[in-house]
């Protein structure tokens, strides 16, 4: 069976391909706005389902993933930085305190959707501006949203992590993913 990942992000594509299935990658071309009144969990369910079902117009009969991940702090969304500016001022937003990341993820074939979204709470240490600065220049982590990598330097910024899927809080939740895709008929351990 055809199998699609409704993303260009290479931590998705990455995760993904841990599970050593053929994948095909496209673009999905989808606003990403906030609506109003919606919540941080809502959103990312929206957009998960959103991308994936792009993509499957496109490409009838494939399975297709989209996913989404929105950071939370104070009930408001956290986007991806973009600059460095930005990234600065998110994390020092986000010292000491707890901010929950909703990643979810959407498997979609002709119209058929199997839905699901992993909650991650990351308590940030109290970070100083020197740490970062330091942190954000070693890493850039323009194009994350939260502003940090924790699969690489990030880590360091915290002091607990709580979920149900380690692999959520790098954007996609791979054993919700195994679960749907085994569901849908795909073989895997």
């Amino acid at each position: 069976m055809p199998l699609m990942l409704a993303s260009t992000s290479r931590y998705r594509r990455e995760l993904l391909e841990r599970l050593r299935l053929p994948l095909h990658i496209a673009r999905p071309e989808v606003d990403e706005t906030p609506q109003d009144g919606e919540s941080v969990p809502a959103m990312a369910a929206r957009l998960a389902h959103a991308k994936a079902e792009a993509i499957a117009r496109q490409h009838p009969g494939a399975w297709v993933i989209g996913s989404d991940q929105a950071a939370e702090l104070d009930g408001q969304p956290l986007g991806k930085p973009g600059h460095r500016e930005a990234a600065l001022a998110q994390l020092a937003s986000m010292s000491g305190r707890q901010v929950r990341f909703h990643t979810a993820v959407c498997l979609v074939r002709d119209g058929d959707a199997l839905q699901a979204q992993d909650v991650t709470t990351v308590r940030f240490r109290t970070l100083s501006t020197t740490e970062i600065e330091r942190y954000v220049d070693a890493e850039q982590p323009f194009d994350c949203a939260g502003s940090f990598k924790s699969e690489g330097l990030g880590i360091a910024l915290f002091d607990a992590i709580e979920s149900t899927d380690p692999t959520a809080l790098v954007g996609l939740p791979l054993i919700a993913v195994s679960r749907m895709l085994r569901e849908a008929g795909f073989e895997l351990p």
